[in-house]
């Protein structure tokens, strides 16, 4: 495994990701009841701040279904939060219009690139015809040059 396990922290996420479900109005629990889903929540929002009691938390009263996405969302979590400790594996992020991520998306698929690898190549394919071109402009002043004299 590439990124490390930490106990605490991914509690913390866990505890985070459920609540943020519970308030999107998703069952998080087994129960039927809406006592017993009330109660059990009560028991997830009074352990905030208690890791080892989150885990016993899920093991007895989350529905099973969400497991899987539970497990996914904090492997992603857990990457993000390990690739943000390097300048170079950090997550950055640029604001596009839709119509100019849409001409970036067919240029990256007409390259088969990613559209940071496509950025890449047209902003150096723009720095060699601007050299190009202050060639040109240099060559024509020159033969200016030395037609008027």
């Amino acid at each position: 495994m590439k990124y490390q396990q930490l106990e605490n922290l991914e509690a913390g996420w866990k505890w985070t990701y459920l609540v943020k479900k519970h308030k999107e109005g998703i069952n998080i629990t087994h129960y039927i009841d809406t006592s017993e889903t009330h109660a059990a929540m009560q028991l997830l929002l009074s352990m905030e701040h208690k890791p080892t009691e989150v885990s016993l938390w899920i093991q007895e009263h989350m529905q099973i279904t969400l497991e899987i996405k539970l497990k996914q969302a904090i492997r992603a979590k857990r990457k993000r939060h390990f690739n943000a400790e390097q300048e170079h594996t950090r997550k950055k992020s640029i604001d596009l219009d839709f119509r100019v991520w849409e001409r970036l998306s067919i240029k990256a698929h007409e390259l088969d690139a990613t559209l940071s690898d496509t950025i890449e190549f047209l902003l150096s394919e723009e720095h060699r015809s601007y050299d190009k071109s202050k060639k040109v402009d240099a060559l024509k002043k020159d033969l200016n040059r030395l037609l008027s004299s």
